[in-house]
This record gives C-alpha cells, structure tokens and sequence, in this order.
C-alpha cells in the first residue's frame, strides 16, 4: 500500500508531465495579433538549381539577359552560400549572379534576416496555377520545406497562403487535397512538425487569397465559399485576402452581398492596397483603414491592413509602366504608422521577396551596385540607406505593433 507521501509524489509527477505535454503541444503563435508578417513568393528558379524549370520569375518572355528580364531589384546575394551565374555583368565587368530558393540554404538565409531584424515570419505564397502542374508543385513544395526547416530553426512564424489567381471552376478540390497532403506532412493540426506554424482564434491558421475581385477571374464567391467552408471544416482558421474597396463592394470589388456574408464567416480578411495609391494620394486614402476596423469589429471579424514600401513593374510592362516611388522609407511608414494609429492589430507587408513588382523588403542591391541593363534599368536602394534598409524599417514596425520602443508618424531614424 502507498503512503500518502508516495501518493502525493506520484500525483505531482503525473501533473508535472501533463504540463510539459501541454506546453510541448501549444503553439508558439498562438495569434496574429501583434505580429508583422510579410508575404513570401519563393518563385524564382535559376537553370542549374536542379528544379529543372530554367530561369522563372526572372525571365521575360523565356529571356534572362540584359534588356530581357522580369524583375525591377537586383537582389544583394553577399550573403547566400549558392548563387547562379547570369549574363547580366556591373559596370566594372564583375559577373552579377542570382539565388533561387529551389537551395534550402537560401531560405535559411531568408529566415535568419527575419529573426535578425526581428520580422515575425511570412506568409507562404502557394498558386493554384502552379500546383496544378506536377513541375510547379515539385518546386512550391521544395520551397515550403526548405522554409519549415528554416522557421523552426529560427523560430519565425509561418503559415500557407493559397493564392486563387488562375484558378478553375471546379478545382476547389484540387486545393482542399493539397492542403490535406501538407497537414499530414506537416502535422499542421497538432504542430508536432510544425512548431511555429501560426494560429489565431485557436486554431492553425490558414489563407484563401484573391476573394470578390472584380478583375474576370473564372471562378466567384461560390468557389471561395466552397473552400472557406471545408477549410474551416478541417480544422484551420481561415483569412480571406480581398479587394480594397470590399466594404463598399466598389472598384476593384465584385458588386455582391454575398462577399459580405463569406467575410463574416471567416476569423480575418486583408485587403490588398498593392497600387491603389502613391504617395501623393495616400492622405485621401488611409481613412479608409479605420472604417475597414470598425465595420470589422461590428461583424466580428479581425481586420490586418497593408504595407508596401514602394511599386515597380517597368521591365515586365515597358518604361511607362506605373511606379510608386519608394520616397526612402517615408512612403511605407506613412502606412505602418496610418494602420498602428487607425487600431490595427496587427500587419501585412508585400511582400518579402518580390523583386518583379518592386515590393522586396528583403536585400536588394544599392543605386551603385546595379547591373547593366542594356536600354533598360533597375531600381536601386539609396546607397547610405543600404540594402537591408526595408527588413530594418518592417522590423521597426514589429517593435511597434508589440508595444515596444517610442515611435511616430516620423520614420524611424537608423542609428
């Protein structure tokens, strides 16, 4: 027979253990709230990368070569283990190489800025018109466990975002049997291989993107529903990425009550303001923020706006395409600071990596270590900002939105 004493003992290693199980299973992001994440693209693929896709997101028309190319930024690749050469060269004639993230050394590298800066983690961009095609599903899926490794190594969030464009009628199933292939891979539900993946609401979270645009896209609300409503089914709390102008079912939004009633049904929405406003037009915009909040408090739903630090897209669309200058920093502050005083939450930025439409925070070459272009160009950070100037802006911004360090309207002055 026990005594007390033994009873008593085994009782509290029993609840000793208990509580280590508990604390072992609980989400290290257990909410959005408070955090800065940033969107990830993880597209680009280089010939040599063993992805066998050859220069992708890079190219123009199936050309990667001075006066033939995809993107805006040159990416400062100092730091990465494996680069590819390029036919691109610097004024000096140096070589100027590129990444891909296909190298799982690569996105270590992505994640360990995020940590280092203090960037809470990103948003992985999974396309439905990339998965449907087993080469594109080879690559997104060497990508997102190239980040998993890395998220847990640095103990950055992370989360799925599907992305609708080009999506099909009839190929809802399609992304509800993918995500059921990653939460098996993943444990996504109980995070036992996945311990920093985000959640919100109590649940891991999930993201539809491209819900109620007014752009002719083949599938509508009915498709999205289809999806919100299984995904929640399976166990996820889901953010639905819509127009700008949702609320008033205006401009870029389908005129449809029925986005209104999918959006209720959701945990959180984030509108996409990519080019909707420079910073000549900001002011007349950012109202619109703090309406967003309290029609979303009214139904109940969390609401995070975005930051993007600046717009250009001239050697995919021509010299006269539209750019949204970057104005050192004071452009995407005037948005962190217009959502932080509007009451959010918490942040979007778009986007980590996307050189193609010149939204990349992350390290892109100075104004004086840019490659040669032919007649064309690229758009440089200012040389005495430095090219880690947006991943430590964004990472100032996380600061912030934790309620830590005095900030202002004012951008921030690197000390």
């Amino acid at each position: 027979m026990k005594t007390i004493k033994q009873t008593g003992f085994l009782l509290m290693c029993s609840l000793w253990c208990c509580m280590l199980a508990f604390a072992q299973r609980a989400p290290k992001y257990p909410t959005y709230k408070g955090l800065v994440m940033a969107g990830y693209q993880g597209w680009f693929n280089t010939p040599g990368d063993s992805a066998g896709r050859g220069w992708h997101h890079y190219e123009r028309r199936g050309i990667f070569k001075p006066g033939s190319c995809e993107i805006d930024f040159w990416p400062d690749v100092s730091e990465y283990k494996t680069t590819y050469p390029t036919d691109f060269s610097f004024a000096d004639g140096t070589p100027a190489a590129v990444f891909s993230p296909h190298d799982a050394s690569t996105v270590a590298v992505h994640f360990k800025w995020m940590k280092d800066y203090g960037i809470d983690g990103v948003f992985m961009q999974r396309f439905v018109a990339e998965i449907r095609n087993p080469s594109g599903k080879r690559h997104f899926n060497t990508v997102l466990d190239n980040a998993m490794s890395a998220a847990k190594k640095y103990n950055r969030a992370i989360a799925v975002m599907y992305d609708l464009s080009g999506m099909r009628p009839g190929e809802e199933q399609l992304v509800l049997n993918d995500l059921d292939e990653l939460t098996a891979k993943y444990d996504l539900l109980h995070g036992s291989k996945s311990p920093t993946y985000l959640h919100h609401n109590g649940k891991p979270f999930i993201v539809i993107w491209g819900v109620g645009f007014n752009d002719r896209r083949a599938y509508g609300l009915k498709e999205a529903e289809t999806l919100l409503d299984a995904m929640k089914a399976k166990g996820f709390s889901v953010m639905l990425g819509v127009p700008t102008y949702w609320r008033e079912l205006r401009q870029d939004a389908v005129s449809d009550e029925g986005l209104h009633r999918l959006i209720r049904k959701s945990d959180v929405i984030m509108p996409w303001f990519v080019g909707r406003y420079n910073g000549k037009s900001y002011d007349a915009f950012k109202g619109l923020v703090k309406e967003d909040i309290a029609w979303c408090k009214n139904n109940r739903v969390d609401y995070v706006p975005l930051a993007f630090p600046g717009f250009s897209w001239k050697n995919m669309n021509g010299p006269q395409a539209n750019t949204i200058p970057r104005e050192r920093g004071t452009f995407f502050w005037r948005q962190i600071a217009a959502a932080k005083n509007a009451g959010a939450e918490m942040l979007y930025v778009a986007m980590f990596d996307e050189m193609n439409e010149g939204t990349a925070i992350f390290k892109c070459a100075t104004d004086d270590r840019l490659p040669l272009n032919g007649e064309g160009s690229f758009t440089g950070i200012e040389k005495d900002l430095g090219s880690d100037y947006y991943l430590w802006l964004t990472g100032q911004a996380a600061h912030w939105f934790k309620g830590k360090g005095m900030y202002s309207d004012q951008v921030p002055v690197r000390k």
